[in-house]
């Protein structure tokens, strides 16, 4: 039997990280924002490690991908864009939903699969969905967002509005034909899109070094003359910075853009998953740049905020993931007179007879 070697590999976060030990230089961002930050990611970070308690206690069952690690995307995306902007991103998705305003009870709840959710029960861990914030979901399949999120824009193109419509995606959807088809055509019709790859540097057990022999995906962005750029997706302010400049880029007329933006996941692919393809050293050097932490003591050694406060801002986060728990655990299952609705509609107004 061959034996798989595994060797230690250092990931390299993007050209121009900050420093991960909170001292970075004095930036042009306020104290509002900081906090609005830190407390969107720890509101993602404590509404995850509750639904992997809640799916330990077999409350929650099917497929459940958290974003742990990740939240320092969702917080710079939140300050950078307009609430206007529509998104659409992968099954990773529970904090970006949190992001674009959806309500954590009704997140908890859909998770759980009471008729309360946010999605009525029916849609779980990948589907959330809410037409008021412009979320286009939670997508299962691997890279099937990627030309819907490339047509939310074209819609927006042909209406005529200022908005862009953000499509996410993780490192393993990035080799999908469906990404050639639409990048190649988000370039010839000038489509106001903004595409974001989520490398958090393993597609499920497989990292990225072992599928290509380009591990800088944002180059791939460049084979169609799309601005292109990688970002450090550990700090909000790197996150803000690449997507305000990408934005105001596509605003202007100039067509799509693309963003690698390089992060971690701290936890498996799904919650079955023991990450055992990556060694602990790895981890660690991760966990030490976790991006709550490091914003933390930022706002800490700034004068942005005092430990006080901070507790005050941790218990009302507790509270309200508390009461996320409750009101999904209130919540009852879907009907089965619910089985076929929300499913077709033969209600074309369009259609004439």
């Amino acid at each position: 039997m061959a034996v798989v070697e595994k060797k230690k590999t250092t990931r390299k976060r993007a050209n121009g990280a900050a420093k991960s030990n909170g001292k970075a230089a004095k930036s042009k961002f306020s104290k509002d924002t900081y906090i609005k930050w830190y407390t969107l990611m720890l509101r993602i970070r404590k509404f995850e490690e509750a639904t992997l308690m809640g799916y330990g206690q077999a409350k929650i069952r099917g497929f459940l991908h958290v974003y742990i690690g990740q939240e320092a995307i969702a917080a710079g995306l939140d300050s950078a864009l307009t609430k206007e902007d529509s998104l659409v991103t992968a099954y990773r998705q529970h904090g970006i939903a949190l992001m674009k305003g959806m309500e954590m009870g009704p997140c908890m709840a859909e998770l759980y699969g009471k008729f309360n959710g946010s999605n009525k029960g029916k849609g779980g861990s990948m589907h959330f969905f809410s037409k008021e914030n412009n979320y286009f979901g939670g997508n299962g399949i691997v890279g099937a967002q990627i030309p819907i999120g490339t047509g939310i824009a074209f819609a927006e193109k042909y209406r005529g509005t200022k908005n862009l419509c953000v499509t996410m995606f993780g490192d393993g959807a990035s080799r999908q034909g469906a990404l050639y088809e639409s990048f190649n055509m988000a370039m010839a019709w000038n489509i106001p899109v903004l595409y974001i790859c989520e490398n958090n540097h393993y597609g499920m057990g497989t990292s990225v070094e072992r599928i290509t022999n380009v591990p800088d995906i944002y180059k791939v962005g460049r084979g169609f003359d799309m601005p292109s750029e990688p970002v450090d997706g550990m700090d909000p302010e790197a996150v803000h910075n690449a997507i305000a400049k990408a934005a105001k880029h596509i605003r202007a007329g100039k067509g799509p853009y693309f963003l690698e933006i390089k992060t971690y996941r701290y936890k498996g692919h799904s919650v079955s998953d023991p990450g055992l393809y990556r060694t602990k050293e790895e981890l660690k050097e991760y966990q030490a740049i976790d991006p709550i932490k490091v914003v933390e003591k930022r706002m800490l050694d700034r004068k942005m905020a005092t430990a006080a406060q901070i507790t005050k801002i941790k218990d009302a986060v507790k509270a309200e993931v508390k009461a996320a728990i409750e009101f999904a655990e209130a919540g009852e299952f879907p009907p089965a007179s619910e089985l076929y609705t929300d499913n077709y509609s033969d209600d074309y107004p369009f259609i004439k007879d």
